[in-house]
């Protein structure tokens, strides 16, 4: 519930970290497409040197190349190829680049082979994992990869009616004469609170109430102090929140501190803070078929649904999770790599680990979005 500026703002902020972040410390994925570009791409003489040499055109964003490369070229448009890899709106996929790849023989024939592609995508919020099953046909000496292309949904013209809550904030201006007077930041407070020891460190987790009847802008920072009263750490929730509530609303945090063992932890100093903000009750995104997956890879799944008529960029789908007593024991995340167009359903797995899935009685999942206009 953002608006275009603040996801620019976002986006480009944490962008220009990664390009830091890449330029002074490379993988070895990123050094070996930029400086070993020729020596890569070796004659697709085999199904699997087929897949790879089109993993690596795609990580050069290469378009024209890989395209050509492909077997069903009369299938599908160069864009329909370069739509279904970066996305026809702004999304994650749109900023995301190629971390890593792999590919794996799954049958072949003398004619045709299929191989699994696993592209491993970075953005500023995490990775992303893209699997394709790539049909790889002969010709001649050599082999071509058919894309498997995934076409978006497309919608008819129509009208969205739009009656949903809207909050506008009027600030001091810099001729303003108010004196003292200028609106109060809103009211809110933590109504759960829970350390966990995991093998990485410590983690945080609870719940964060707007108790105001004004939307606010919130977050959470925590410090861990030592039995001798001295400060071990202190760390915000960053991304693990939802930053933006309306009145009444409440969202859960996770905080991590990496290295530092409960045994060593006296007491924790929590403090909320809140900024009033200008927001809206829309886009309304419903969260349908929610249902928790057991082991081997415990997860909370489902299916967010967008409402409204505009185009959600980016949607962060969190789960709290809670043991039979009702009891916070867990709170995850999903970032949604692919734009929410209006009424077109969208999966998510949220990952749970197995020691905490097997304490779940019940879990709660919330999205927040950023959405950079609407439909025209």
């Amino acid at each position: 519930m953002r608006n275009g500026r603040t996801l620019a703002v976002f986006i480009a902020t944490a962008t220009a970290a990664l390009i830091v972040v890449g330029t002074l410390w490379p993988i070895p994925t990123a050094i070996a497409m930029a400086n070993s570009r020729a020596s890569l791409l070796r004659s697709p003489s085999s199904p699997q040197e087929a897949v790879e040499n089109l993993s690596r055109e795609i990580g050069r964003q290469a378009w024209d190349k890989a395209y050509s490369s492909l077997a069903n070229k009369g299938e599908l448009t160069e864009a329909d190829f370069v739509h279904d890899i970066v996305g026809s709106y702004p999304s994650l996929r749109t900023y995301a680049t190629l971390d890593s790849f792999d590919v794996r023989p799954l049958h072949a024939s003398a004619n045709e082979a299929q191989v699994q592609m696993k592209l491993r995508w970075s953005t500023v919020v995490g990775t992303f994992l893209d699997i394709r099953n790539v049909r790889v046909t002969r010709n001649g000496d050599r082999w071509e990869a058919m894309w498997p292309v995934v076409r978006e949904s497309r919608l008819a013209p129509q009208v969205f009616p739009v009656n949903y809550l809207r909050w506008d904030v009027i600030y001091r201006g810099p001729e303003d004469d108010w004196a003292s007077q200028d609106v109060e930041a809103p009211h809110v407070r933590i109504v759960d609170m829970r350390p966990i020891d995991r093998s990485s460190g410590v983690v945080i987790v609870g719940e964060l109430l707007n108790e105001d009847v004004v939307p606010a802008f919130v977050t959470v920072k925590a410090t861990l102090l030592a039995k001798n009263g001295s400060a071990l750490a202190t760390e915000d929730s960053f991304d693990k929140i939802s930053h933006v509530l309306l009145p009444k609303q409440v969202t859960p945090f996770l905080i991590a501190f990496h290295d530092v063992a409960l045994s060593q932890i006296d007491s924790i100093h929590m403090q909320p803070s809140a900024t009033l903000v200008s927001a809206s009750a829309d886009p309304v995104i419903a969260i349908e078929n929610q249902q928790m997956n057991p082991v081997p890879e415990p997860s909370l799944s489902g299916e967010l649904v967008n409402q409204s008529g505009q185009i959600v960029n980016v949607a962060h789908v969190l789960g709290t999770f809670y043991d039979k007593g009702g009891q916070l024991v867990w709170v995850s995340d999903q970032y949604i790599d692919r734009v929410l167009l209006p009424q077109v359903p969208v999966s998510f797995v949220i990952p749970v680990p197995a020691d905490i899935a097997s304490k779940v009685g019940s879990e709660r999942a919330v999205a927040t979005t950023y959405s950079s206009g609407r439909l025209q």
